[in-house]
């Protein structure tokens, strides 16, 4: 087990993909230059530390996907949302991975 996934929670990709599959609501969590540098198509950014102040954006949706450059900030995100009520929320961990599983829904 790497050093991410014992201090973060290993990523369920099986998990992820389903949710991608059904159209989850993707959330870069990075500040808006990392964001802007590269991310998942068809993801929004809500930086960490705006979150709580846009937990409007959430409602309603089946799915919620939290990602970031590491997996940190997604872990504390999916805390935040979870405190206030949110239980369909999976931490994708790095944008790199959940961008590798949207795209291999994409080819499918």
């Amino acid at each position: 087990m790497g050093i991410f996934s014992a201090l973060f929670g290993k990523t369920d990709n099986s998990q992820l993909s389903e949710a991608i599959r059904n159209g989850a609501f993707l959330v870069d969590v990075r500040t808006p230059q990392e964001f802007s540098a590269g991310s998942v198509k068809g993801a929004v950014n809500i930086p960490l530390d705006k979150l709580q102040s846009q937990l409007s954006r959430f409602r309603d949706r089946k799915n919620i996907v939290v990602f970031c450059m590491s997996g940190g900030r997604s872990s504390q995100a999916r805390s935040i949302l979870e405190k206030n009520g949110f239980q369909n929320v999976i931490n994708g961990g790095t944008w790199h991975n959940v961008s590798q599983i949207a795209g291999e829904q994409n080819e499918e």
